[in-house]
């Protein structure tokens, strides 16, 4: 099985088909896996696409720390290092959009030709006087103290508005669901603690504007997780150069519940031909 090693953390990726690439960064709490239906579907489609799993989830090492957005930016610049990938079509999930956002912010935009945040925690959770929109502080470190306390249980309550409740959500079989809350119960718990401190804490808003890759904004109207009017509009209105889309009756894990109108966005995006713009 392949892995590389970032910043001392032996990190376990997963690379299928061939073409242009398309990277994959995971949820908060799950693994690779997650991606499995969008990644077969590129592959099907003629591209290359590769998932890894973050430090402290799934097959990569606990390594005790790094779960800041410097380090796990860097994990993510190693795996395209390590590649040598070009023209990438970077995936970011929820956690996994600050991960996108911040590799180009401090990497640069060389190696990546487009980007798509999807149900993005992105630009900023926090509430503050130039955030009113913003979760309240005690509430997010209230979330922190219950994953400490007890993940399983805080998973099990947290599952309803992870899936929604539309009808793609009511089909999605049980089976599934489980897989993933099983997805989610293998990560480190010093990754759950850690990782949630660092995405309630980050603020995005500075970078956005300084990344000018043609960039996909993909959002759930009923995403309590990534709501819409704290996430994916102010993103698309910071970012110079994106495009929003909202499917009005997805909740958070829409790259389950609808993902076939996902896959054929990403790969309708991927396929895209644009000049490669930087970071400043």
């Amino acid at each position: 099985m392949p892995y590389l090693t970032a910043n001392g953390t032996r990190l376990f990726y997963r690379d299928w088909g061939a073409g242009r690439p398309v990277v994959f960064v995971t949820s908060w709490g799950l693994s690779s896996r997650m991606w499995q239906n969008q990644m077969l579907h590129l592959v099907e489609q003629g591209h290359r696409a590769i998932g890894y799993d973050r430090r402290g989830h799934g097959r990569s090492d606990d390594p005790g720390g790094g779960y800041d957005f410097d380090t796990l930016a860097g994990d993510l610049a190693a795996l395209l290092d390590r590649l040598d990938l070009s023209d990438v079509t970077l995936v970011g999930h929820s956690m996994g959009g600050g991960e996108v956002v911040h590799y180009l912010s401090r990497h640069g935009g060389a190696r990546v030709g487009r980007i798509a945040l999807v149900a993005s925690t992105v630009p900023c959770l926090m509430r503050s006087a130039d955030n009113p929109n913003g979760v309240d502080g005690a509430l997010l470190e209230g979330t922190v103290a219950a994953i400490r306390d007890n993940f399983g249980q805080w998973i099990l309550d947290n599952s309803p508005p992870f899936w929604g409740d539309c009808p793609a959500a009511r089909e999605l079989p049980q089976p599934i669901k489980d897989w993933t809350i099983r997805d989610m119960m293998d990560v480190s718990a010093q990754a759950a603690v850690e990782c949630t401190r660092a995405n309630i804490c980050a603020d995005f808003r500075p970078e956005l504007p300084g990344i000018g890759v043609p960039a996909l904004v993909v959002a759930g109207g009923r995403d309590v997780s990534a709501p819409v009017e704290l996430c994916a509009r102010p993103s698309a209105e910071l970012l110079p150069n994106a495009r929003l889309e909202i499917y009005p009756d997805a909740a958070h894990a829409l790259y389950l519940t609808h993902r076939d109108r996902l896959n054929a966005d990403l790969a309708a995006f991927a396929r895209e031909t644009a000049p490669v713009a930087a970071c400043d």
